[in-house]
């Protein structure tokens, strides 16, 4: 699973842990989430968000 930062704030989406303070459920892929789904912390869209290639890097260490 991945992780996705927001390029505005920072706020991180781990496709892990999901979103629960807005119903997105534990397991939920960054491409799944509603086209609607904004940054809990600073508002804007999925389109301000960038993969996090370094958690990628780290998973395949291991």
């Amino acid at each position: 699973m991945a992780r996705y930062i927001c390029t505005v704030c920072g706020y991180e989406y781990n496709e892990e842990d999901g979103d629960a303070d807005n119903d997105i459920l534990e397991g939920t892929l960054f491409e799944d989430l509603p086209a609607e789904w904004t940054c809990p912390m600073c508002g804007v869209g999925k389109e301000d968000f960038e993969k996090d290639f370094d958690e990628e890097e780290d998973d395949d260490e291991e």
